[in-house]
């Protein structure tokens, strides 16, 4: 139900602020990444309550739907620049606080050997969800053209899921009596923070999250204002871009067990090498949808489909990983720094890609050539990340 409701507005909302409200490509993109700012704040204040014994996962969590409902309808009443960024600072701050908490429930839950799995299994409902909350909201902006509701919907999501995290959801972590709470928080960021295979794990997860963040915020866009539909000079309307972005989750859902289950055969550095080369052909197939006179549709599918095989290769052995490396009473902490990675690629990606979209024409097209031959750069530091990670993370997990 959450991620459904974030599915009504997370491809809708740069489209809507652009055409609708009028703000340049540029204002969106910057407001877009303030989430990010409080979400840095949410994920450490994540991080810390997540393994205090005060707060605990459960809390976190609660804390987590509040202040995103509230976000949600602030977003729903705002009609300018200052209010858009308002309601972007309150929703990352409730995001910041979700993901440390949730990633946590999972590692608490699942036994090693399965956690790429239960990853997995996670990130299939969060596709679900996402994928409904697409293709319900496409529906209802083409039959009503009221982009607000989404908003409102998204905010009832929360609620729904702050009541059945109150109602149905255990508190999971375990108690730790050997040091004092404020001594444990202290030596646990320290140690996370001089973990160099930890440290250069966190350059790479920025770097996918700034190419994920793309996605979310630039492509919308892109795909509505710049794609030249059959030489006709208009854009894609929202119906193909909602049918576009449901393919995209339909593949992420269909793929996320598969691929899941046959990158569990190879190390952590494997998965996110074969992440990396998805995500430089897709980011070529987006340009080829920019410039191509024809078939633009059938470049943009294609992007979309390899994209959803790139995250769903990516993410679940991201999640292990960091896991695999915190012990297991800084769990929290190690979480909480995975997590502030989103919040620093999701303050990049959308205001460079808001940049890029109010630039010439062909610098928004190249922009997306850009992106696909960074992947030379983060090819090489998992090449490096792969020699220096600790033996025990790289051995294969058994059939």
């Amino acid at each position: 139900m959450l991620e459904m409701g974030t599915g009504f507005t997370l491809f809708y909302a740069p489209i809507f602020f652009v055409n609708k409200v009028g703000l340049s490509s540029t204002a969106v993109g910057f407001a877009l990444g303030s989430a990010s700012l409080s979400g840095i704040a949410g994920r450490i204040l994540g991080g810390i309550g997540v393994d205090s014994p005060s707060w605990g996962r459960r809390r976190t969590l609660l804390f987590s739907a509040a202040i995103s409902a509230i976000g949600s309808l602030v977003l729903s009443a705002s009609h300018n620049f200052a209010t858009l960024v308002i309601g972007n600072l309150i929703t990352g701050l409730g995001l910041g606080l979700y993901w440390p908490a949730n990633e946590a429930v999972v590692a608490d839950l699942t036994p090693t050997e399965n956690r790429r799995e239960a990853y997995a299994i996670t990130r299939l409902a969060d596709n679900l969800g996402l994928g409904m909350g697409v293709v319900l909201g496409g529906v209802l902006v083409t039959t009503t053209g009221s982009y607000r509701s989404l908003f409102i919907i998204d905010a009832i999501s929360f609620i729904v899921f702050f009541g059945v995290v109150y109602l149905a959801i255990a508190e999971t972590r375990q108690p730790d009596m050997r040091q004092s709470q404020k001594t444990q928080h202290i030596a646990s960021w320290l140690a996370a923070l001089s973990d160099r295979p930890f440290l250069v794990y966190i350059i790479v997860n920025i770097i996918f999250t700034t190419y994920i963040s793309q996605l979310h915020s630039t492509i919308p866009i892109y795909f509505k204002n710049f794609v030249s539909v059959e030489n006709s000079g208009q854009g894609f309307p929202e119906t193909t871009i909602s049918a576009l972005f449901a393919l995209h989750l339909a593949i992420a859902i269909l793929s996320q067990i598969p691929v899941s289950r046959i990158l569990k055969r190879f190390s952590h550095t494997v998965a996110f090498t074969f992440s990396s080369l998805l995500w430089s052909i897709g980011f070529s197939f987006i340009w080829a949808c920019g410039i191509a006179k024809t078939d633009n549709l059938f470049w943009a599918a294609l992007a979309l489909a390899i994209f959803a095989v790139a995250i769903t290769s990516y993410t679940p052995s991201a999640s292990s990983l960091v896991t695999d490396l915190a012990p297991e009473s800084q769990r929290g902490v190690y979480l909480s720094i995975s997590s502030l990675c989103w919040a620093i690629g999701y303050f990049i990606g959308p205001p460079l890609g808001g940049w890029a979209l109010d630039q010439p024409r062909i610098v928004s097209d190249r922009f997306w050539l850009g992106f696909s031959f960074s992947v030379i750069i983060t090819l090489a530091i998992l090449q490096y990340l792969n020699r220096i990670l600790p033996t025990q993370t790289k051995v294969r997990n058994p059939e």
